[in-house]
C-alpha cells in the first residue's frame, strides 16, 4: 500500500509536495481525533500520536525525545514511506516511547487480521481510545476494508446507553478486562453484547472468574496477543473455540511469526513488526520481548506472564498473575496488583496492593482462603492501599509507579 491510498481511505488530501516535519495529534473526543489524524497523515513527514491525558512528567518525556539527534534510516525505509507513524507505548516500565509504524506495518496487521477471520469488511464499535493501538487499529480495520466505525463514550456504555448495530454485517467490539466485568453487570448490556460476531479482550491479563462468567453469558470472546510494536493483535482465539472451553490466545495469524526460547521468552517476526523507537531505527530483525509463553499441541498460543515482572522471595520465583488470579477469587478487591520490594532478608517479599477507594477487604479470610490456595513463599506479606490507582484506560498496570509508591510507604 502506497501512503497516499491510505490518506484517500481516511478522506484525507494529500499535501506532502511540501510537508511539515512533524504533527501531534492528541485530540479526547473521536471525531475530532479521527479529523486531526487524517489532516496530518496528509500533511506532515512525522505523525505523533498522544495522550490528551497525559501529565508534567510524560510531556517532559516528550520534549525529551524530540530533543534527540534522529538515528540513521536504514536506507531500504525512504523518508514519507516507512515509520512516519510513531504510536505511543509504555508498556509496564511506565516510560514514554513511540513505536515507528507505516501504512505497510498497518495495512499488513489489517490482512492477516481479515485472513485469520475469514473477512472482507470489518465493521466495529469503538470504545477505546483513539490514541491507544488497539482503538486506532479498530478504526483502521474498517477504514481499510470500506466497513463503518462508530465511536462510543464508554462512560455511555457503562452507564447503560448502547448504540444500536446496523443491520447488513457482523460487528465487532474490543474490550480490557475491567470493561467486560463492568458490563457484565447489566443485563441488558449482556444482551447487547451476545449480538457481535467477536467481543475481543485484551490490553491486561483477565482473571479466571471473569472468563467462566463471560463464557456463562455465552459471550463470543476472542483472547489475544499483541502489542504496539506489532500494530495490535498477532494472535487470536476464535470465539468458539473460547465458547469450547479453550482460555488459550488462540493460532498466530498469517501475517506474524512467534517464536519461544529453552527459557520460554516469546519472540515476533513479520509484517507487521514496527520499524523503531522514535527518534531511533531498528535493523529487520526477530523482536525480543520480556513475554513468557508457551505453544499447546495444537499451536495454539499462552501467555505466562513477564520476565521482568517475576519476583524472587528467598531464591524462589513468583509469577505476580498467579497471585492475583487468587487474590481475585477471594471477591475482595475491586482490582488487585502484586509486587516484590526489597526485603534484607528475603532478597523481596511481596506485597498486594488495591486502590484505596474501595472497601476495606476481609485481611483474616483472605489469609485463610490463600493459605489453601498458594504455597507459604507466594503469600503476600503486606496489603497497601494506593491512591491513585495506576491503571490506565487500556487496563494495564504501570507497576514501575505502583513498586514506588509501595517503596514509599513501607521505607
Amino acid at each position: 500500500m502506497e501512503r497516499l491510498e491510505l490518506i484517500r481511505m481516511l478522506g484525507g488530501r494529500p499535501n506532502l509536495a511540501e510537508p511539515a516535519p512533524l504533527r501531534l495529534v492528541e485530540e479526547r473526543e473521536p471525531e475530532r481525533f479521527m479529523a486531526a489524524f487524517a489532516q496530518a497523515v496528509a500533511e506532515a513527514e512525522t505523525v505523533l500520536v498522544g495522550d490528551p491525558a497525559w501529565g508534567v512528567a510524560e510531556r517532559a518525556q516528550l520534549a525529551g525525545l524530540l530533543n534527540t539527534e534522529p538515528g540513521t534510516r536504514n536506507s531500504e525505509l525512504p523518508a514519507l514511506r516507512a515509520g512516519w507513524l510513531c504510536l505511543p507505548t509504555g508498556g509496564t516500565s511506565g516510560q514514554l516511547r513511540f513505536a515507528r509504524h507505516d501504512q505497510d506495518t498497518i495495512s499488513a496487521a489489517v490482512r492477516g487480521f481479515c485472513t485469520h477471520f475469514k473477512l472482507t469488511t470489518v465493521n466495529a464499535v469503538g470504545v477505546l481510545p483513539l490514541h491507544h493501538v488497539s482503538g486506532l487499529m479498530a478504526w483502521m480495520r474498517c477504514a481499510l476494508t470500506g466497513g463503518r466505525y462508530l465511536p462510543w463514550e464508554w462512560k455511555q456504555l457503562e452507564a447503560g446507553t448502547v448504540p444500536a448495530l446496523p443491520e447488513g454485517g457482523e460487528w465487532f467490539l474490543s474490550l480490557v478486562p475491567t470493561q467486560l466485568q463492568r458490563l457484565l453487570l447489566q443485563p441488558a448490556a449482556v444482551d447487547w453484547l451476545r449480538r457481535f460476531r467477536t467481543i475481543f479482550l485484551g490490553g491486561g491479563p483477565a482473571w479466571p472468574e471473569l472468563l467462566e462468567a463471560a463464557a456463562t453469558a455465552r459471550l463470543p470472546l476472542s483472547l489475544s496477543y499483541g502489542m504496539t510494536e506489532t500494530a495490535a493483535m498477532i494472535a487470536a482465539q476464535r470465539p468458539e473455540e473460547f465458547l469450547a472451553g479453550e482460555r488459550s490466545c488462540g493460532a498466530v495469524m498469517p501475517h506474524a511469526q512467534i517464536g519461544i526460547s529453552t527459557e520460554g521468552l516469546i519472540s515476533i517476526g513479520g509484517d507487521s513488526l514496527f520499524r523503531g523507537y522514535f527518534p531511533a531505527w531498528r535493523e529487520p530483525q526477530l523482536f525480543a520481548t520480556e513475554d513468557l509463553g508457551h505453544f499447546d499441541a495444537v499451536g495454539h498460543l499462552y501467555i505466562d506472564g513477564r520476565r521482568d515482572a517475576v519476583i524472587i522471595t528467598g531464591g524462589k520465583k513468583v509469577t505476580p498473575a498467579e497471585v492475583e488470579a487468587v487474590l481475585r477469587a477471594t471477591g475482595q478487591f475491586a482490582d488487585v496488583a502484586v509486587v516484590g520490594v526489597p526485603d534484607a532478608e528475603w532478597g523481596q517479599v511481596i506485597v498486594a496492593c488495591y486502590p484505596a477507594k474501595q472497601a476495606a477487604p476481609d485481611l483474616p479470610g483472605i489469609e485463610e482462603k490463600l493459605s489453601r490456595d498458594l504455597a507459604a513463599y507466594k503469600r503476600p506479606k503486606r496489603y497497601v492501599a494506593v491512591d491513585p490507582w495506576p491503571r490506565n484506560a487500556q487496563g494495564k498496570i504501570d507497576r514501575a509507579a505502583l513498586a514506588a509508591v509501595v517503596n514509599y510507604v513501607l521505607r
